[in-house]
């Protein structure tokens, strides 16, 4: 038996096409990237400007560059964007659990993981808060989240947000030093 945590055999380079999805199984988004590397924060992938994303009802092209951290541990993956990205985010945490790898072919593995409604955001015009709360009150009862879920989501997401509001790694986006921007350099070469 395999640990979903763990990738397993991917390479630099590898497609990873991560799949999202709601507490209900329904499809949510779709986004492709190429595999980096890991590290003690867990694997990275980057995610190139021009990609098409998708979800039911939506679909874009990347504006710009992200880099997504699946992490080794804890219910969430984050994204990571630098000043190239022309919105005022640079860290969207989703809530997430489920997390698991599925290898399709050589070179080209899946991410699958719940979406969780809740996410923390570092914005450069609003600061670090907590989005979509209405979101996770509605499906925690629509969907019937129970409530062991709905208590480690709370919990997690207190403890994201004081991570990212302290900047702690790998959430500290302070420049040419931060975790991520060593990311986005291999990403870019």
């Amino acid at each position: 038996m395999t640990d979903g945590r763990v990738p397993g055999a991917l390479q630099p380079g590898d497609l990873v096409v991560s799949r999202n999805r709601k507490w209900d199984g329904k499809a949510h988004w779709v986004v492709p990237g190429r595999y980096l590397g890991e590290d003690i924060h867990g694997w990275w992938i980057f995610q190139g400007a021009g990609e098409f994303c998708a979800r039911p009802g939506a679909a874009f092209y990347t504006a710009s560059d992200a880099v997504l951290l699946v992490p080794r541990h804890g219910d969430f993956v984050a994204t990571f964007y630098d000043d190239s990205y022309p919105g005022d985010f640079r860290i969207y945490v989703d809530l997430a659990t489920g997390h698991d790898w599925n290898p399709i072919k050589p070179g080209v593995t899946e991410f699958h993981m719940i979406d969780m409604d809740l996410d923390v955001i570092r914005s450069t015009k609003h600061g670090v808060f907590v989005d979509d709360e209405d979101e996770f009150e509605h499906h925690r009862v629509a969907m019937g989240y129970p409530q062991q879920t709905v208590d480690t989501m709370r919990a997690e997401c207190a403890a994201l947000f004081e991570a990212v509001d302290t900047m702690k790694a790998p959430f500290d986006v302070n420049g040419a030093t931060s975790t991520s921007a060593e990311w986005f350099r291999k990403g870019r070469a």
